[in-house]
């Protein structure tokens, strides 16, 4: 059997924008290869990237409003991070053995305690976000020896896509319904009486409660929505009472994206364990952490039989650590508290002139930091007409409607203004601006006059011509 011909690096610096949606159709997934390809930005091959800036092999220059769905904080290619990341390198550094202390853990946890309130002290790295909610929960059911059996969740929520973490995800993006953990029961977002009601409901013949953890999001990212202070405070009481695990998911909004440098530090509250991510890597790293109070942490494998009940090969690579304490060094350095709360200025500014021109378009624009979402009106008429001229499978997604606007909107900003931006697709859909940290206010500006351009343009028409666009790739496909 003769060798295959393998790819080089070198041989993907050269593929065209066709030969890599052919490499997807053929080896990753062909509808994914459909999906991004609606888009004129899955037309480009990206050259390179720095800052809040994308250029294209076409030698076209994008303004990215994304910040990288809360991983580029930094923005892209922070030089002190590449040359951490260098150096690192250059010296030959030991990577990772699972039975040799490593420095650069250390450091990063010892840095991560310093800057959490309370004892939140103790720390576990791992690969993604979905893993540091899994050991979470896994750390709060042994915490209680396996004697509780229930975990309760938000009906509004998002904390990965594993099994796990999947199983007390309440988010219409996951609308498959796979094996879950057992015993996992959901209470009103934000409604401490809700969160009440459930837990009083699970108890056992002793009176004892029977939830062994409750997680939540402070402030929720996929839906834009805030918990207040009243009910997280109340929560921490309730949970505390009845012996229950509070573990706060932060892996989107941690490291000063909604404002301060974890949202739940807005409260005067401490949870038991909090998940973190993102940007906690500087863009170039991908790692997560969670973070426990030392009376969970030792309970639970504070010994030598259970020290390794929960482990990973990638915990705490070298490379991955390094990257992380420099992103932490620099947020800290250069004040991202004040870069955030500088855009989230300029960003309501500019949301209360969009709102005062176009009452009629949009319902209300929401968020804190730079974390922010527009929600756009949906005019029913016009759209169900279109609607019955689109295949039958897409009529069967109730937010069809809401997901054609913002993705119109966001497929007319990148054709005509060259902005790169998402939406938001959760329990409500909401066309995003979600910045990396180290946009100017000049940029932001030039988002804003975009959007007010799009909307002064129609998105009668916008979607129009969407439609059409998809419609004539179809044909000509």
């Amino acid at each position: 059997m003769s060798p295959k011909k393998l790819l080089k690096i070198e041989d993907c610096e050269k593929l065209s924008n066709h030969e890599v949606r052919e490499l997807y159709k053929k080896y990753i997934n062909p509808a994914i290869e459909r999906l991004f390809g609606a888009f004129d930005l899955g037309q480009e091959i990206v050259d390179h990237a720095e800052g809040v800036w994308i250029y294209t092999k076409n030698n076209e220059k994008i303004l990215d409003a994304t910040g990288g769905i809360g991983v580029l904080s930094h923005g892209h290619n922070n030089s002190r991070i590449l040359n951490t990341r260098i150096e690192f390198q250059k010296q030959k550094r030991m990577e990772v053995h699972k039975t040799i202390f490593s420095p650069y853990m250390a450091a990063l946890s010892h840095n991560i305690a310093q800057l959490l309130p309370g004892d939140l002290d103790f720390s576990f790295f791992c690969n993604s976000g979905a893993e540091a909610v899994e050991g979470a929960v896994k750390l709060a059911y042994k915490f209680h020896e396996g004697n509780r059996k229930i975990i309760l969740h938000s009906d509004i929520s998002y904390h990965g896509k594993l099994l796990g973490s999947a199983s007390i995800t309440a988010s219409k993006e996951v609308h498959f319904k796979y094996p879950s953990i057992p015993n996992t029961h959901s209470f009103k977002f934000n409604d401490i009486s809700s969160v009440k009601e459930k837990i009083s409901s699970f108890r056992k013949e002793s009176g004892e409660s029977d939830v062994y953890a409750l997680i939540i999001e402070p402030f929720s990212a996929g839906n834009i929505r805030a918990c207040d202070t009243k009910f997280l405070q109340e929560l921490q009481k309730v949970c505390n009472k009845n012996g229950i695990v509070l573990i706060f998911d932060e892996i989107y909004v941690g490291w000063y994206k909604t404002g301060n440098r974890f949202n739940f530090m807005d409260h005067d509250v401490i949870p038991d364990i909090l998940t973190t991510s993102k940007s906690l890597g500087g863009g170039k790293s991908s790692i997560s952490a969670y973070v426990s109070r030392e009376s969970i942490l030792k309970k639970a494998y504070g010994n030598i039989r259970d020290a390794t009940l929960h482990t990973t090969t990638y915990s705490g690579m070298g490379e991955e650590c390094i990257t992380a304490l420099e992103a932490i060094n620099i947020m800290e350095e250069e004040n991202y508290r004040e870069k955030s709360l500088r855009i989230e200025k300029t960003t309501k500014l500019r949301c209360e002139r969009l709102i005062d021109r176009f009452p009629d378009e949009i319902i209300e624009c929401r968020g804190s930091g730079a974390l922010h979402g527009i929600f756009i009106k949906t005019e029913k008429t016009f759209l169900s007409r279109l609607l019955k001229l689109l295949p039958l499978e897409m009529n069967k997604d109730e937010q069809f409607l809401s997901k054609l606007i913002v993705a119109s909107l966001a497929d007319w900003m990148y054709r005509h203004k060259k902005i790169y931006v998402l939406f938001a697709n959760a329990d409500e859909i909401a066309f995003l601006f979600t910045p990396s940290l180290v946009m100017e206010d000049g940029e932001i500006n030039y988002f804003f006059d975009s959007v007010e351009d799009a909307f002064e343009k129609g998105i009668r028409k916008i979607i129009t011509e969407f439609i059409t666009k998809q419609f004539s790739k179809a044909l000509h496909g």
